[in-house]
């Protein structure tokens, strides 16, 4: 009996394993053409080039032991691929969940192809993986501070040496500008390498960052936390002794730690704080607080690695206290409230991502009504 034609189209930008899968079915159920979209259609389409251009991607694809042959679109939009399937007349026109439209059934209907929805079902062992999900993880992460933030700056170390605990993140979700995330070094590295996290020592990464936001004149000095914490991976001590740069900094990356950090820590949004925002109008720069401060850091990095939530609680719990008594503004008497009313008697800690605002970030083994999660990179 002559085999079925079967067509499929896409981008096949970043090539893993679910598009394989994706491949192998489809070829049960025929000769597979794959009709490729031209780079030129994808820029129009999604503002922006594929990662890899139209001939690379033509390459790896007829490669592909499940293809009978591929070709580069000839069409042009959404159905990019509606001359070659009046051409090559496949009997059968295969989509993904993710691909399915109604413009693309009717089309096939209208040909007298049969159209057929297959669902993201990965090889056994496999896990479940997309392209947009592997372009948000090239992306820039952002960060985390879990305790002892403002210690990274001389005025606060030279009185007395503590540490700050941060955390990279994933860009799981577009986190909210102005929340404590280190969003402006965010955008000053993107500015420099694109809105993807770059190769190379992640020291001299960190210490070209933080120049770039921090040029001569500058009247406010970003402090290195944000930096270091946007370009190590994983979790990081970072043990400020009264300079801008650390006097240690200490990492891990292990597995099991990161996800059980990411398991525990929950944001909950608050208003970002607004424009023109001082957090620095008062200060108390007393020794016995700046102290508090430091050693909340400390003991912030040794419940991590024990996996202690209720150490890790009560570091974060400490961090926000003394920042309400060195820096009051960086605590707004409604906050305040806020984290003494829902959070510090319903959970081990919690702390606002920013001053003034952002995200509170809730310490839990349980759920957190209204909260949305993080993903550690490690």
């Amino acid at each position: 009996m002559k085999k079925k034609k079967v067509l499929v189209s896409g981008c096949f930008d970043l090539l893993h394993g679910g598009h394989i899968t994706f491949f192998k079915t489809a070829a049960s159920y025929g000769k597979l053409y794959v009709s490729l979209g031209r780079d030129s259609n994808l820029l129009l389409l999604k503002g922006r080039q594929p990662y890899f251009p139209e001939d690379e991607r033509l390459f790896i694809v007829k490669s592909i032991k499940y293809v009978e042959d591929a070709f580069l679109a000839s069409g042009s939009g959404i159905l990019d691929f509606t001359p070659d399937l009046n051409r090559l007349k496949p009997d059968i026109f295969i989509v993904n969940r993710d691909g399915h439209t109604a413009d693309k059934e009717t089309l096939c209907r209208e040909n007298g192809v049969e159209y057929l929805v297959l669902e993201r079902i990965p090889e056994p062992g496999l896990s479940i993986r997309s392209s947009s999900e592997i372009k948000r993880e090239l992306r820039f992460p952002y960060r985390l501070c879990l305790a002892g933030g403002w210690i990274d700056q001389p005025w606060a170390s030279k009185i007395h040496p503590g540490s700050v605990v941060v955390s990279q993140i994933w860009p799981t979700m577009e986190f909210n500008d102005r929340s404590g995330l280190a969003t402006s070094s965010r955008n000053v590295a993107i500015s420099i390498w694109g809105d993807r996290y770059p190769e190379g020592d992640h020291e001299l990464n960190a210490r070209l960052l933080f120049g770039a936001e921090n040029p001569p004149g500058k009247k406010y000095i970003s402090g290195s936390q944000d930096h270091i914490g946007l370009l190590y991976p994983g979790i990081n001590r970072l043990y400020y002794r009264g300079g801008y740069w650390p006097e240690k900094i200490e990492s891990t990356t292990d597995k099991e730690i990161c996800e059980w950090l990411a398991d525990v820590i929950h944001l909950v949004p608050l208003e970002p704080r607004p424009q023109g925002y001082d957090p620095l109008k008062i200060m108390n720069l007393e020794k016995a607080l700046i102290k508090e401060l430091g050693e909340a850091g400390d003991s912030c990095w040794e419940a991590i690695l024990k996996k202690d939530v209720n150490g890790l609680g009560k570091s974060m719990t400490d961090t926000i206290l003394a920042w309400r008594k060195i820096l009051p503004f960086t605590v707004p008497d409604q906050v305040l409230k806020d984290l003494e009313t829902k959070y510090f008697p319903n959970y081990p800690g919690a702390i606002t991502s920013g001053s003034g605002g952002g995200y509170v970030m809730v310490v839990s083994e349980m759920p957190v009504p209204g909260a949305v999660r993080i993903k550690v990179r490690y």
